[in-house]
């Protein structure tokens, strides 16, 4: 490898499911349709609820040898600039749905009464709680502001000023924990059980795995809107999603093999090299916890342990996986900003542009290409996560403010 290259690495999965096997009971157990379904139905009824756009990126393509490349763009999500609003809030919903039926003896519980402040002193006698990166925890924090409970964030110490600010502007505690994303995990968990606050996670762990289906199923969402909005409902050859826990991958592929069933793109799972637990996982066959320092610029994968619940889809789902180092995050992010070819102008944050960054890798190390099978044929979706969940980092990176890039 040429040393002046930013370094990247790709492995394929051994233990892939072939295009052919069907996604089957064993993984229904975990997500599933029904479970989509009724994600949907609850948050496409929520005020202010829209489709992300998804977006040709044709300049790109050409530049780098692609027949398609889509962009799935989730800054404009119920004006939290991630698609985590999908997730988090719903959960929440899901919590003070089931509250209030336990402790009221109703039948049903809509998310319209909720708002409407109907069961508000059960409501308030809430509090959810979790730890984050920034936007999940946005998300909770949103959610418990929408209907109406209390809530406590657990941030780690490399959670940037502007994100923590902005889980607080929603009426959230915000706890700074020492250590990284898996240090607050643990911390909330503990001060969860002693007070009897609800832990509302995307991650799960034995014992606890409800709510992080609730917030997957929410992640769906997402895809249940690209089957929308490609041409013809036509399948994309490859799909490039961020890992962090493993939450999101694991709703989006899960999603698409229930749709597409032996014609269901390859998933390329991708995350940075310094916090790529389920890279090792995947060389390993088996969960891998990866410790130490997990800082990098794409703050929302700063995570060292993939959840067991994500395990159980991807370990078989997975094509690929591979591990980026952050500049080429920060170049896609860049490139997103400064569209070459009447490519539209888009704005992604550091998390958000991962998948492009894999792209670029794969530009410069033909053994990736090779082993993502990435050809003049190939139709490719990435999913945007996130814009400018920290609208300083976002100028400092771009020089220009999000704003400024879309005018």
């Amino acid at each position: 490898m040429n040393d002046l290259k930013a370094q990247a690495r790709a492995f394929h999965n051994p233990a892939a499911a072939p295009p052919n096997e069907p996604y089957g009971a064993q993984r229904s157990q975990v997500l599933n349709q029904r479970g989509f379904d009724a994600a949907l139905a609850e948050i496409s009824s929520w005020p202010g609820y829209e489709p992300a756009p998804l977006v040709r990126l044709d300049g790109i393509a050409r530049a780098l040898g692609l027949n398609e490349l889509w962009y799935k763009d989730e800054r404009g999500r119920f004006g939290l600039k991630s698609f985590k609003a999908l997730g988090g809030a719903y959960a929440v919903a899901n919590v003070l749905r089931k509250r209030v039926i336990e402790e009221r003896g109703v039948a049903t519980v809509t998310s319209h009464q909720l708002v409407a402040g109907e069961f508000a002193s059960v409501v308030r006698a809430t509090t959810v709680t979790c730890a984050t990166d920034g936007n999940h925890g946005r998300s909770v924090a949103w959610g418990a502001h929408l209907f109406g409970c209390r809530c406590v964030i657990f941030v780690h110490e490399h959670v940037s000023q502007g994100r923590r600010d902005a889980i607080a502007r929603y009426g959230a505690e915000v706890r700074v924990v020492d250590g990284n994303y898996d240090d607050a995990v643990r911390q909330v968990a503990t001060t969860a059980a002693a007070n009897g606050w609800t832990v509302v996670s995307d991650t799960s762990y034995p014992g606890y795995r409800d709510i992080p289906l609730d917030v997957m199923h929410g992640y769906g969402v997402m895809a249940a809107e690209i089957v929308r909005e490609l041409p013809q409902g036509k399948p994309p050859t490859h799909v490039f999603v961020q890992a962090g826990v493993g939450a999101l991958a694991a709703a989006i592929c899960a999603y698409f093999w229930l749709h597409w069933g032996e014609r269901r793109p390859s998933l390329i799972v991708v995350e940075p090299t310094r916090a790529d637990c389920f890279y090792q996982s995947v060389v390993a066959g088996h969960p891998v916890v990866v410790g130490g320092n997990l800082e990098t610029v794409m703050a929302g994968l700063a995570c060292g342990e993939v959840s067991e619940l994500a395990w159980e889809i991807l370990h078989a789902g997975a094509t690929a996986t591979i591990a980026i180092d952050d500049a080429y995050a920060l170049e896609a992010v860049r490139a997103l900003a400064n569209p070459v070819s009447g490519d539209a102008p888009i704005v992604a944050g550091e998390t958000g542009g991962t998948g492009l960054a894999a792209l670029l890798a794969a530009r410069d190390y033909p053994e990736i290409k090779e082993t993502l099978a990435l050809d003049h044929n190939a139709r490719v979706l990435l999913l945007g996560s996130e814009g400018d969940t920290d609208p300083v980092i976002y100028r400092a990176l771009v020089g220009r403010s999000a704003e400024e890039v879309l005018a």
